[in-house]
C-alpha cells in the first residue's frame, strides 16, 4: 500500500481494496448537501411550485437511484447491497434548503460513498428542476457527517 492509502498498490497504481477478510458489521453513513438560492426559489421548490413537478419527491428518488449506482460512478467502489437509504430535504432558512443523506449496509465495507451520492445527486436534481426561475444556485458543504461501523470504528464531524 503506497502512502496509506488503501486504493493504491505498492507501485503507486490504482486498486480496488481486498474486503474479502474485513468483518460483516453494521455500517451506516450520513452526508450531507446545502443548496444556496433566492428566497423565492428556495420557496418554489419547498411549496412544490415547480412547472417540472414536485421537486422534493424527485429528488429524494433521484438521491436513493444514485446510492444504489455508487460503484457503477466511482471506480474503485465495491457494489454493496445496501439495507436502508433515505434522502431528508428540508429549509434551513429562505436561501438555504439542506438535505441529508443516510445509507446503511451490513457488509464488509462502509456506505460513505453512497451516502455522498445520494446527498449530492438529490442536490443536483433540486438544481435541474429549478433552474429556469435561478441558474445562480450554488450547491454547497458536501461532506460526510457521521459514519459508524467497520474495524475503523465511528466519526463524528465536530461543528
Amino acid at each position: 500500500m503506497a502512502g496509506g492509502l488503501t486504493h493504491l498498490n505498492e507501485k503507486g497504481e490504482a486498486q480496488i481494496v481486498d474486503i474479502g477478510d474485513k468483518a460483516v458489521t453494521r455500517r451506516r453513513a450520513l452526508a450531507q448537501a446545502r443548496i444556496n438560492a433566492l428566497p423565492d426559489t428556495v420557496a418554489a421548490i419547498m411549496g412544490g411550485g415547480l412547472k417540472k413537478g414536485d421537486a422534493l419527491a424527485v429528488a429524494r428518488v433521484a438521491g436513493i437511484m444514485a446510492a444504489k449506482k455508487t460503484s457503477d460512478l466511482i471506480p474503485l467502489c465495491h457494489p454493496i447491497a445496501l439495507t436502508k437509504v433515505s434522502v431528508e430535504i428540508e429549509a434551513i432558512d429562505v436561501t438555504t434548503i439542506g438535505i441529508l443523506a443516510t445509507a446503511e449496509t451490513t457488509g464488509q465495507t462502509g456506505v460513505e460513498m453512497e451516502a455522498l451520492v445520494a446527498a449530492s445527486t438529490a442536490a443536483l436534481t433540486l438544481y435541474d428542476m429549478a433552474k429556469a426561475i435561478d441558474r445562480a444556485m450554488t450547491i454547497t458543504d458536501l461532506r460526510l457527517l457521521e459514519k459508524s461501523g467497520g474495524k475503523s470504528g465511528d466519526f463524528v464531524l465536530k461543528p
